[in-house]
């Protein structure tokens, strides 16, 4: 993966995530998921994780998931809204077809960028939650 992690003058905004319509469900303990955040190349880049349990996610006040970073680091575990991830470790189609659609808005954006964009659509709450910036809500 080209390095540095670097944004664009321009990032385009996430229009899709929000209007993913995913269920709590979907997820399940032990599942290995991905948050997309940009691109790496030529492919979509994001952070991996291990769904853990259920948990309150408090940005969107819905049901949510906490997930483990094998990798450690500042947060091992953060909650995170279930529209947000991927599944890594099996194929389905709702997250195949979110995947695709993704790929299809962002990939010709930066086809020619040659190093890793973050999108900067994701930030951490104090909470230790992560929040899409079109979830995000004064004051969290």
């Amino acid at each position: 993966m080209p390095d540095p992690i670097s944004r664009p003058p321009y990032v385009p905004g996430d229009v899709l995530t929000c209007e993913r319509d995913i269920t709590h469900p979907h997820f399940r303990p032990g599942d290995h998921i991905a948050v997309l955040k940009g691109v790496a190349g030529r492919e979509l880049w994001g952070d991996s994780f291990k769904v853990v349990t259920p948990s309150w996610h408090t940005p969107t006040d819905e049901d949510g998931w906490r997930l483990h970073d094998s990798q450690g680091g500042e947060r091992s575990y953060i909650t995170a809204h279930p529209r947000y991830l991927v599944h890594l470790s099996r194929r389905c189609a709702d997250c195949l077809i979110y995947l695709r659609a993704l790929e299809d808005y962002l990939l010709p954006q930066f086809a020619d960028a040659g190093e890793v964009i973050d999108c900067g659509w994701y930030s951490i709450t104090h909470l230790n939650q992560l929040v899409h910036v079109n979830d995000a809500r004064s004051g969290r």
